[in-house]
């Protein structure tokens, strides 16, 4: 997974071929930042004094995005892990979007994680994908 795409995949036995069964796209993670934000920052003056400034965001645009596609990811990973669609799962994502699935992802789901892999391979091929892990799954 990355912040504009995600592909869930899925093993018949721990040494099988990956089967594609999912391909999520989340288009607003491929905007720029200038095509986020709608218009400039407001002003603010100064609590002292005559200064003025530009209000900054908490969040970028970017970031925000991203996270809000994770969120529609683990809402995904938490309730197939709840209705038995898997029991371990493998998780390779970019390193920043890996970090934003973190925080968002229940603490029961994330116990059901065998492993991470901190690459993005989202426009990869599927058997150069399952190279990247484990021989036995």
């Amino acid at each position: 997974a990355d912040a504009s795409r995600a592909r869930i995949f899925s093993a018949e036995k721990s040494f099988s071929a990956l089967q594609e069964g999912e391909d999520f796209s989340h288009p607003e993670g491929r905007l720029h930042e200038q095509d986020l934000n709608s218009d400039r920052p407001g002003r603010a003056y100064d609590s002292s004094g005559d200064g003025r400034h530009a209000m900054g965001k908490e969040v970028p645009p970017k970031k925000q995005e991203a996270v809000r596609f994770a969120k529609v990811l683990c809402d995904r990973l938490n309730n197939a892990r709840a209705t038995g669609v898997f029991e371990k799962l493998y998780i390779v994502a970019a390193p920043a979007f890996l970090g934003t699935m973190r925080q968002c992802m229940n603490s029961v789901t994330q116990k059901s994680i065998v492993g991470e892999l901190d690459k993005n391979l989202t426009t990869h091929d599927v058997d150069t994908i399952r190279s990247h892990l484990p021989d036995f799954l």
